[in-house]
């Protein structure tokens, strides 16, 4: 009897220790299973809004920055003119992840901080490992940026995309050359409105603004620094539009006049007090250099009177 009860005992042993098994076996594969699927790379599809949110802005069209277009998937794959931007399997030593990691400088985007969050760093990083899972199909990134037409309201928010793809690369702390030029920034519209060294923009007179005249290529050297190309003729009577129209912020409120502040203006003699047109104010008290004439390049400093007009305190023949 007690045999019998031995046997059945170490039965049931091992029927409750097969039952621990199977129980553990499917706890850990509850445990194991979600690791799993957190370990699958993101696709194309997770990872184009964050190019959109981040990239795009600047990184889109012909006037992308060396060409670098990160619009599409054949773009991001095809690199700038100068280099390919991923590896596919090596995110540490593809550029594109050094740029957004700061690794390399200056860091991306040019209009951080803020820059992409470190979750947002981390994914595009797994995508490029994992070499480029996904397609386009389906998505959707960039539009084509829609310029007003002639006679169109326009406020500092049709203008900001074109000064961050073009401008902000060097107006920007931390840029291109390091210190914005001659302090002038241009990432936001109170940037625009402040100046730099000097005023650049006078609300409601176009040739009164340094800014209009280097994209237009009057005063020099012609702006963006690394054109050609230079702005589109597009790009340039719209920002010229704006500035007429009063240089409004996105809100439609217009800049106010920088009385008393300098200006410095490059262009042609068209007048003993005309510069392309423009009426200057000339008095007893303006310095004359080099006895400029009608038809010489010249510049002229001044400061900015409360009609907008330019109060002349020197003009040099260059």
């Amino acid at each position: 009897m007690a045999s019998s009860f031995r046997k059945q005992y170490e039965r049931y042993c091992r029927f409750v220790a097969g039952v621990a098994a199977r129980v553990a076996r499917l706890l850990s594969m509850s445990f194991v299973l979600p690791s799993i699927v957190a370990a699958q790379p993101p696709d194309y599809a997770t990872i184009a809004p964050i190019f959109q949110k981040h990239c795009v802005v600047c990184h889109q069209g012909d006037g992308a920055p060396l060409g670098l277009r990160l619009d599409s998937l054949a773009n991001i794959k095809k690199g700038s003119r100068t280099r390919t931007v991923v590896i596919a399997g090596d995110s540490d030593n593809s550029e594109l992840i050094r740029r957004i990691r700061g690794t390399s400088q200056p860091r991306m985007p040019l209009t951080g901080p803020p820059f992409l969050s470190a979750e947002e760093i981390d994914r595009i990083a797994a995508w490029v490992a994992a070499g480029f899972p996904g397609n386009d199909t389906g998505v959707t990134i960039a539009t084509p940026r829609r310029l007003p037409a002639p006679g169109d309201p326009v406020t500092f928010a049709d203008v900001e995309p074109i000064f961050l793809q073009r401008c902000v690369k060097c107006h920007k702390d931390r840029g291109l050359h390091g210190r914005p030029p001659e302090g002038l920034r241009l990432q936001t519209w109170q940037q625009v409105a402040s100046g730099g060294e000097r005023v650049v923009v006078v609300p409601g007179i176009p040739q009164a603004s340094e800014l209009i005249r280097r994209i237009h290529g009057d005063s020099r050297p012609r702006m963006p620094f690394d054109g050609p190309p230079f702005l589109e003729e597009a790009e340039i009577r719209v920002i010229s539009d704006w500035v007429a129209q009063g240089a409004p912020d996105a809100d439609g409120i217009r800049m106010i006049i920088p009385v008393g502040m300098r200006v410095r203006l490059q262009g042609r003699l068209t007048g003993q007090s005309q510069l392309d047109g423009l009426e200057l104010v000339v008095d007893s008290g303006t310095r004359i250099d080099k006895r400029p004439r009608v038809g010489d390049y010249v510049e002229v400093r001044g400061t900015i009177r409360s009609d907008g007009r330019v109060q002349v305190s020197r003009i040099r023949r260059r």
